[in-house]
């Protein structure tokens, strides 16, 4: 944004702050993600706090993060209530959920098989309540094969042609979709659900509230309907955090033993297939957002995305798609591979 755009924005924030008494609160901004949303902390004098998220493209995030909230609060889950809005403006004051964050929690010392058995119950919770018609009224979009086969191909068109120094060639890009499309039906062919898409630790906070309610639930603005193993293998098998297997192993038994009509050999397979799918477009994600947005705190993350992808390549729904990257990306262009200074 350029410094007019800031000036006239900072602007426009301190107005709709006034409009709902807030201007002479305490401002302090919160750390971002990857977005181009923004969030600053609101603290009035007598020290209670609000959330302010301002973003540029409302369409896209804050209008489908009130109406999907809307929905997750009448699941008996907890998500931010907003508090006041204005939506064309893209502007929202939230509920302040605190610092509590699963991901500080972690590093503190706190329990961790607690804090994942918790997030594996609110998907639970989410599972056996969310009506899959209701997907067509929030207006979500529908992550089915084809769509997690288009997503995919970032892959092709971003990392492939640093790592190996060319282009991908026509015939040998047709051969990967080729690959993922032999085997990401079967996983998207059982049991649909809301799918909230970055389900991790540091999206997800603990509240003094009971049950499944303790467990608060951020960005999901981008949610859509999608198989019911997304979420959870977003959770265990997460790019930013080592979880260790036997943990992971845990919180998927536990998951199915919710669900005992699942049939549990399709959910892992299932698990599989959208876990090397998550996996390799965070690969190109991370590369485009170092090359492009000079954003290279994310290429840390790459070694451990990398063991967890080839983790899955290994399974035997994965052969197709393992064959192809055996044959055109050897060692060298993997994890030990280093994406360049942008020019």
């Amino acid at each position: 944004m350029s410094q007019p755009d800031t000036i006239g924005r900072n602007a426009q924030i301190t107005a709709f702050l006034a409009h709902h008494g807030l201007g002479e609160a305490a401002r302090a901004p919160l750390a971002g993600d990857a977005s181009a949303r923004r969030y600053e902390r609101i603290v009035r004098a007598d020290g209670t706090r609000l959330i302010l998220m301002d973003t540029p493209v409302p369409g896209h995030d804050l209008i489908p993060f009130m109406a999907i909230g809307g929905d997750l609060a009448d699941l008996g889950l907890s998500v931010p209530e907003v508090v006041a809005a204005d939506a064309e403006a893209g502007l929202a004051l939230l509920e302040d959920f605190g610092d509590g964050t699963f991901s500080r929690l972690l590093a503190d010392g706190e329990d961790a098989d607690a804090l994942y058995e918790l997030a594996t119950d609110v998907l639970v919770q989410l599972h056996r309540r969310f009506r899959p018609e209701r997907a067509a009224a929030l207006e979500l979009p529908v992550y089915d094969a084809r769509l997690f086969a288009e997503q995919v191909m970032l892959f092709a068109d971003v990392y492939v042609p640093v790592a190996t120094g060319k282009p991908l060639a026509d015939a040998d890009r047709s051969a990967l979709q080729a690959a993922w499309e032999a085997v990401i039906p079967d996983a998207c062919a059982g049991p649909q659900s809301l799918l909230l898409r970055d389900y991790h630790v540091d999206n997800l906070m603990r509240l003094p509230r009971p049950g499944v309610a303790a467990g608060g639930l951020l960005d999901f603005q981008n949610a859509g309907l999608g198989p019911v193993a997304y979420d959870l293998v977003s959770l265990l098998e997460d790019a930013r955090r080592d979880v260790p297997a036997e943990r992971a192993e845990r919180m998927v038994a536990r998951y199915l033993a919710a669900f005992p009509d699942l049939d549990a050999d399709a959910f892992r397979r299932s698990y599989a297939v959208l876990g090397a799918v998550r996996h390799t477009r965070i690969v190109a994600v991370f590369a485009r957002l170092a090359l492009q947005e000079r954003r290279r705190g994310y290429l840390i993350h790459l070694p451990r995305v990398w063991r967890l992808l080839e983790a899955q390549l290994a399974k035997p729904a994965l052969a197709p798609v393992r064959a192809w990257f055996d044959h055109h990306l050897p060692p060298g262009t993997r994890a030990d591979f280093v994406i360049p200074e942008p020019d």
